[in-house]
């Protein structure tokens, strides 16, 4: 299943891709119980939308030993949890906007979760059932004011800061699947999701004790080596086999 959220006659619908050309509208987000409307639409003439509206965007953080490593930190024994708000979520094709603010801003590709049912204090066992899909996430970092502000709230919380999608896939075997960033077609990152440090299951079961996860609930699960900056101009990338690429033009923000 591939689900998307298309603007349609001036709003926004969940709906399932079918072929290259045509989606079917539901009637809710899938993982919320939305089934099938029978009212297709051409994907050709449909504004791409964010495909999740979360309640919250959990990251995690260092879930890589190589990103560790090149930032100069050590390997957490435990999953380093931050969050994102909503606010920062971007469609694919939107532009990034880099703040006055910040002098330095990154991009980080990674693999996101898509939980699909309610998740407290869940076992390792429940949290992998728990998981509805896969999609891609840029998640884009003010690197300077992470280092200055020590906590990351402001550095990844901008507006534009979170570029999802474009889809969210089930079916799709996450134990090592590739994730590529390029940025104006170079590569600029290369990683495989069997090097994470604690896997999504461990991830997800560790969130769960904290906090309880909803459906719709987007967890991006950490990023690999090879983080760099991102100007105004650039074309940045994340490319998951299997998943989908999620592109977006960067440009200063505006006034």
């Amino acid at each position: 299943m591939r689900v998307v959220r298309l603007e349609h006659g001036g709003r926004g619908y969940f709906a399932e891709v079918l072929d290259a050309a045509n989606a079917e509208l539901l009637t809710d987000a899938p993982w919320s119980g939305g089934v099938r409307t029978a009212s297709l639409v051409p994907l050709a003439s449909s504004r791409r939308l964010c495909p999740v509206t979360p309640s919250k965007i959990v990251c995690v953080g260092r879930n890589y030993r190589a990103h560790a490593a090149e930032l100069g930190n050590d390997l957490p024994t435990e999953p380093l949890l931050f969050l994102k708000p909503p606010s920062s979520l971007l469609a694919t094709g939107d532009a990034i906007e880099l703040p006055a603010a910040s002098e330095r801003v990154e991009h980080e590709a990674e693999l996101g979760v898509v939980v699909g049912a309610r998740l407290r204090d869940a076992s390792e066992s429940e949290a992998a059932r728990g998981v509805f899909g896969l999609t891609c996430v840029n998640d884009v970092t003010a690197r300077d004011l992470q280092r200055r502000d020590v906590q990351f709230t402001r550095a990844k919380g901008f507006d534009t800061f979170c570029p999802c999608g474009p889809e969210v896939v089930t079916g799709v075997d996450w134990s090592d699947l590739e994730i590529l960033a390029t940025v104006n077609g170079a590569p600029r990152q290369r990683g495989r999701s069997s090097h994470m440090v604690f896997s999504i299951p461990t991830l997800l079961s560790a969130i769960s004790q904290v906090m309880t996860l909803l459906p719709g609930d987007l967890i991006a699960t950490g990023t690999p080596s090879g983080v760099g900056p991102l100007c105004a101009g650039d074309e940045v990338a994340v490319e998951i086999a299997g998943v989908g690429r999620l592109s977006n033009p960067v440009r200063l923000r505006r006034a």
